[in-house]
């Protein structure tokens, strides 16, 4: 009786095991079945990342993006008087008068001096 109980929990314990693997997979894949309005559709997420790739990438400092930095950095009015390989520069006002702020013209505008 004991053999048959112990063959009976092991048997259950595969069975459930295998259920859930395959759930383990499939959510590590990131695949979906949505259910909507224009019916049953297989949603795979991997698509979405690679639709990704091919997005232009923005290299440097954008104009903007100096802009909305030196606005941080305490700058009114500001706006890009020059703007080169290397630096972008911003000018605007200040409590003490006109200023001027230096960016570097790479990825995330980090201010030189």
């Amino acid at each position: 009786m004991l053999k048959l109980l112990s063959t009976t929990g092991l048997a259950a314990t595969l069975a459930i095991g295998s259920m859930i693997v395959p759930a383990g997979i499939a959510h590590a894949q990131d695949v979906q079945l949505q259910i909507g309005p224009d019916g049953l559709r297989v949603y795979d997420g991997n698509r979405d990342r690679d639709d990704n790739r091919y997005r232009e990438v923005r290299r440097g400092c954008d104009a903007e993006d100096a802009e909305d930095a030196a606005r941080d950095a305490g700058l009114r009015r500001a706006h890009v008087v020059s703007m080169t390989r290397r630096a972008v520069v911003v000018e605007g006002m200040t409590r003490g008068g006109p200023d001027r702020i230096v960016f570097a013209n790479v990825r995330g505008c980090p201010e030189i001096g």
